[in-house]
């Protein structure tokens, strides 16, 4: 095992394990090692480890990572006493069997490995719901449970508060949803001796009918249970705890047959209702003994109880939620890493030329797209698209449109032919009704002239070596790819000279947004190039930083996406 000792940033001095096939640094919560400055990218850089080896490798950041103070451009082999850098975060790498002492106040990364818990045991259905028509009741009591979100002192407080003690005791550090259940049957027959059943019933969605979640009968073997959902759907209503001391007697549920065949002498129900008047089930408690009648006391009692019950509960789905929200993190950080691999790793090495990039997705994957593409002839093709949407769903689009543009790039002999090519493929490939905008541009390094042809993309800015700086419209600019299935294109052919610089974008440049909804917009861009750094590498980095400043350090609604060329002078 390797390790990072920090050498600045918070906690210096101390030292991270690196336990995982994969520890990612970035700013957002998700990541593994989080650095919380505005420099820093959301995923900025990983470390993977491979057979052994430990590698870094940037994930596109902003502002880079570096190996003893040289970028990382593609994924480097790390080697001990390596000194890393990410913004002002600096970290020496010490590989395990070193001279340095490992154990002084290290730090463990740990990867949460959730388990699938099983299903609960199958629903049980008991009697349908009955309408009550009468109004005259022999109820003892009933309670308001939805005040019972404290401890209620007015009877016995020193029994309520040896049952809160209790129950806290039995549900204390349990998240497991299925196991909270078990656990407030038993805390319910410990402080209800005289009962004979309790059932806990559950609300699987808002407005749905209760079922039988959990049971259990003080007599062992038996594996038998009644209920009568009239006095679960009148709790559930009326937000009361319900006592009935001899429910068979009871005028108001007399007319239930599932009540009188059951022949329920004693019984509570107390709904279990969030603090947000949410309807999470009911837990009745029945007694077949008439000696043993539950009285005013025991519902008071059963009142607070129920509370702990939906603070327990509602804990559990939380935390159910949360490992659900965890997992599915885990898969969209896959699914970012798959589409990552989809971009360029490395940029062309072309005499004369240099080039440069930026990609980062509004969510963890995105829909805009970038590549270049070597021509067999020495011709270098970049490509650029923006699928409508975001996430997933134009992530898929996004991994289509990779390999069609490649392939109709290298199989056309016109750079017209290959949009026409790529929109028909997209058009029959049904992906519904979603468009993709998408320029092609082709660099000839002989004769220095670049072939561009636009399906509705934004028109790329050009620079040229005076400071002349206009986007550059084509003679006919094509609808998006997909709406039109026999759409043909026109090509345009500009000249290359030196000093020429050339700026591709998606909308998610010119859409950023301040606070106020004011956007950035395509004005604002192109003055930005024209008196920005004249080399292309660092025009694209301060391009990012003014878009960054521009919106108050709010996240991105778009995904953005950054290409840029030039003829050096």
């Amino acid at each position: 095992m390797a390790y990072l000792k920090i050498l600045q940033g918070a906690d210096a001095g101390r030292m991270l394990s690196l336990d995982g096939e994969r520890i990612v640094f970035g700013r957002h919560p998700s990541c593994d090692v989080v650095l919380e400055d505005g420099a820093v990218s959301r995923q900025h850089a990983q470390i993977v480890q491979l057979h052994g080896s430990y590698y870094l490798e940037d994930l596109r950041s902003r502002n880079g990572t570096q190996v003893n103070d040289s970028d990382v451009v593609e994924p480097k082999l790390l080697n001990d006493g390596d000194i890393l850098r990410v913004c002002d975060f600096a970290y020496s790498f010490v590989e395990s069997g070193s001279s340095t002492d490992l154990f002084k106040n290290d730090t463990q990364l740990h990867n949460l490995k959730t388990q699938s818990s099983p299903n609960a045991h199958s629903v049980l259905e008991t009697a349908e719901l009955e309408t009550d028509s009468q109004e005259r009741s022999s109820i003892i009591s009933s309670i308001d449970a939805r005040s019972g979100s404290g401890v209620r002192l007015s009877v016995k407080p020193e029994v309520k508060l040896r049952a809160v003690v209790d129950i806290g005791q039995l549900l204390h550090g349990v998240l497991d949803i299925d196991a909270v259940f078990p656990n407030i049957l038993e805390a319910l027959f410990r402080l209800y001796p005289q009962s004979d059943q309790v059932v806990i019933m559950m609300v699987d969605e808002p407005g749905g009918e209760p079922k039988v979640r959990e049971f259990r009968n003080r007599k062992p073997g038996d594996d038998s249970f009644s209920i009568s959902r009239t006095i679960v759907k009148r709790a559930l209503e009326s937000g009361e705890a319900i006592l009935s001391a001899d429910a068979s007697d009871d005028s108001r549920f007399v007319t239930s047959e599932s009540l009188v065949g059951l022949q329920i002498r004693s019984m509570m129900c107390a709904p279990l209702i969030s603090k947000n008047d949410e309807k999470l089930g009911a837990i009745q408690i029945t007694t077949f003994d008439l000696r043993a009648r539950f009285d005013n006391d025991d519902l008071d009692l059963l009142v607070t109880i129920a509370s702990q019950c939906t603070l327990a509960i509602e804990n559990a789905k939380l935390h159910e939620q949360l490992l659900k929200r965890r997992d599915m993190d885990r898969e969209l950080e896959f699914a970012m890493q798959v589409q990552l691999g989809f971009l360029p790793h490395k940029r062309p090495k072309l005499d004369d030329y240099d080039f440069s990039d930026y990609y980062e997705a509004a969510q963890h994957v995105g829909g805009d797209y970038f590549d270049y593409v070597s021509l067999p002839d020495g011709r270098i093709a970049v490509t650029v698209a923006d699928v409508a949407g975001k996430g997933v769903p134009a992530a898929l689009l996004m991994a289509r449109l990779y390999s069609a543009a490649r392939y109709h790039l290298l199989t056309a002999s016109t750079v017209a032919g290959a949009m026409e090519g790529l929109n028909s493929e997209i058009s029959v490939s049904g992906l519904g009704h979603r468009f993709i905008t998408c320029a092609l541009m082709v660099i000839d390094p002989q004769k220095h002239t670049v072939t561009m042809v636009s399906a509705g993309h934004l028109a790329p800015i050009r620079r040229d070596l005076d400071g002349n700086t206009e986007p550059v419209e084509g003679d006919d600019t094509g609808l998006p790819l997909g709406i039109i299935l026999d759409q043909t294109f026109v090509e345009d052919t500009i000249e290359l000279k030196p000093g020429d610089t050339w700026v591709l974008f998606t909308d998610g440049v010119t859409e950023a947004m301040k606070p106020n909804r004011e956007l950035y917009g395509t004005k604002r861009l192109t003055e930005f190039v024209r008196t920005g750094p004249l080399e292309i590498g660092e025009l694209v980095k301060a391009i990012v930083a003014d878009v960054a400043e521009f919106t108050e350090g709010h996240a991105n609604s778009d995904d953005l996406c950054l290409v840029g060329f030039q003829r050096t002078p």
